[in-house]
């Protein structure tokens, strides 16, 4: 994988980015993300 590749895949790991909101189906990261985790999303 190239950089670009690594970048996203990190991103749609991280909770804090909208890329791992989108990739689990949602437009963007929610206002109360971290509640949402904390009650298993």
């Amino acid at each position: 994988m190239e950089k670009h590749d690594w970048d996203n895949y990190s991103r749609q790991l991280d909770p804090e980015h909208d890329a791992y909101w989108q990739s689990r189906g949602g437009e963007e990261r929610p206002d109360d993300w971290q509640e949402q985790l904390e009650d298993g999303e």
